[in-house]
């Protein structure tokens, strides 16, 4: 009988760190009305024989959809959030007042990061509280189903093939045909059909 070799923790967040925090805003609402309303972002690691990666996402509550997303070998902001900030705001352009939330990791709270949100009036940033999970439970619950139903079953040797293989999962499966329990047991797309139907 083999027994699973328990996971290593690796830590992605940084919250020691002198930059400022903001409130927590969001205070675990996390149902949204519309697209663009509330956005919750995170950072995770996966293993690869050849190193780790490190996967950045930016979930949009309305729909639950993965908008924006980045992986990378480093944890820096430009090499985290930032990209996947770009690709959410490529993907649904803000036009209308949003509340982006994180953790207090110093990806989200450095300069680099806080100057292009502080820049845009529209946008309303919340932390969640100091090492409470809870807080960004939407991105954590995410993190959960992408290693339980498809990283765990992976032994990925580099970490390109780990990122086509998220990559694919991401975009070809979550974002497109897997049935999600916040919306009703819908795909995203059924959501938004029968949403833009009405």
């Amino acid at each position: 009988m083999w027994a699973r070799k328990p996971k290593r923790f690796v830590v992605t967040t940084d919250s020691k760190h002198n930059y400022p925090v903001v409130p927590n805003v969001l205070d675990r609402k996390f149902r949204a009305t519309r697209p663009g309303q509330i956005w919750v972002s995170d950072i995770t690691y996966v293993r690869t024989k050849n190193g780790w990666l490190y996967l950045t996402v930016i979930i949009d509550l309305y729909d639950r959809k993965v908008i924006g997303w980045s992986m990378s070998t480093g944890l820096s902001a430009e090499e985290t959030v930032i990209p996947a900030w770009l690709m959410a705001r490529w993907n649904r352009p803000i036009t209308q007042e949003l509340i982006f939330h994180s953790d207090r990791g110093i990806q989200y709270a450095c300069k680099e990061f806080a100057n292009i949100l502080n820049a845009n009036k529209l946008i309303t940033r919340s932390m969640s509280r100091k090492g409470n999970c809870w807080d960004n439970a939407v991105a954590e619950s995410f993190f959960k189903t992408i290693k339980v139903e498809w990283i765990y079953s992976k032994n990925y040797l580099n970490q390109e093939q780990a990122q086509l293989s998220i990559f694919e999962w991401i975009e070809s499966w979550y974002n497109r045909r897997r049935r999600h329990s916040a919306l009703g047991y819908k795909t995203m797309e059924e959501f938004e059909n029968i949403n833009r139907a009405c």
